[in-house]
């Protein structure tokens, strides 16, 4: 008999296929906010008119932007945009980029409501071994606009890098979850390819580990399934012609949908968890991560969960085929990275990126049980 808890998330609303300038300016006007602070890619803001576009059209309701939030969410950049956004007397941020902006303008929220001002006092709203430290809730809301297809922006999760420690920590509260997402498939398109593609393969793990988990039941099932069809068939059509609208939003909704397991409480495993190390300790781009580990995470767990991994077989269209050689076939054929040493990272640091796993909240809820670093040591000899 199944058992659980589906407990639903403080979004108000998803939009797809509308431009997103003027969903923007609708979301603004729904909210009825006057001072909009827009976190965005520095690049976009650099190389398109985008940006312009966005501020054009709030005029004087935008209130400032801020355009220098790094890959993995590094403490530093999130006090600098808190302190940018608190300057410019924000009552909502807008943010228009990857998942690093999204999770920085998640943490600036909590920045905000809980008077943090300093990259020291981060650890005071930090959870610390899955406990969550009571702070206050943000009063400044997000509306996301993802140019990437990992899925943050569904959750209320932020990964924020400790420069110092090197290790990628974890903030949280329900009202950090944006209050609207916006899908346009027409601003992926200035996306460079790799990261379109490793983010869908981010995507395509959250579908993966959500499906294979020892605690999935049928109401995640139902959208990781249909989520990962989304994304194996969307993906190659967005590599075979980057101007296909239509592939990037097959590819959008699917990212959406492959959030269902880890919003409605099913755990992600050791992919997801050794990929917090890869990224914040060694830089390996958070798409590449998924890319690298997921097929090897697979073989190393099928004695625990065969039935499970012939789901995500069928949904790629391969019924019958182990899952680890479908996945590893599919990652291939986008031209992304299959092992570790592809992403410049050498054995000799295998066993502290083990160690290190085993402090992140997924390692431990692994549908085959690792007991310590050792287990994770292999999953890594096999990634290698």
């Amino acid at each position: 008999m199944h058992k659980g808890r589906v407990v639903f998330g403080a979004m108000d609303e998803v939009v797809f296929g509308e431009p997103a300038a003027e969903a923007i300016e609708a979301q603004v006007d729904r909210l009825a906010a006057s001072r909009a602070f827009l976190i965005v890619s520095g690049t976009l803001r650099r190389q398109t008119g985008e940006i312009d576009r966005i501020q054009k059209l709030l005029g004087p309701r935008c209130a400032g932007i801020f355009d220098a939030m790094p890959q993995h969410t590094p403490r530093e950049a999130v006090i600098a945009a808190s302190e940018a956004a608190r300057a410019a007397g924000a009552d909502l941020i807008i943010t228009v980029g990857g998942g690093s902006i999204t999770d920085g303008a998640k943490a600036v929220q909590l920045c905000l409501a809980n008077d943090i001002r300093t990259v020291e006092d981060i650890d005071s709203i930090r959870a610390t071994k899955g406990a969550i430290p009571p702070m206050d809730a943000p009063r400044v809301r997000q509306i996301s606009v993802p140019t990437t297809i990992a899925g943050g922006e569904f959750s209320s999760i932020a990964g924020v890098t400790n420069t110092r420690t090197r290790v990628k920590e974890m903030l949280t509260h329900r009202l950090a979850m944006p209050r609207a997402v916006i899908l346009d498939p027409a601003l992926s398109v200035h996306t460079p390819e790799w990261l379109f593609l490793s983010t869908g393969i981010r995507a395509v793990d959250h579908c993966v580990e959500g499906l294979c988990s020892r605690e999935a039941h049928p109401y995640a099932d139902a959208q990781a399934l249909k989520g990962l069809a989304l994304l194996t068939q969307g993906l190659p059509r967005v590599k075979a012609d980057p101007a296909d609208l239509d592939a990037r939003m097959d590819c959008q909704i699917g990212t959406w949908l492959s959030t269902g397991p880890l919003t409605s409480g099913v755990p992600m495993g050791a992919s997801h968890g050794i990929g917090y190390v890869l990224g914040a300790a060694y830089g390996v781009p958070h798409g590449y991560t998924s890319c690298v580990m997921l097929p090897a995470v697979m073989r190393w767990n099928k004695p625990a969960n065969a039935a499970r991994q012939a789901l995500v077989a069928d949904a790629m269209g391969h019924p019958g085929r182990e899952a680890a050689d479908v996945l590893d076939d599919f990652i291939r054929s986008l031209g992304m990275p299959r092992s570790l040493r592809e992403v410049r990272v050498a054995s000799e640091h295998f066993d502290t990126i083990a160690a290190q796993a085993m402090a992140t909240p997924w390692v431990p809820r692994n549908p085959r049980k690792i007991d310590g670093p050792r287990e994770v040591r292999e999953i890594l000899d096999m990634a290698a």
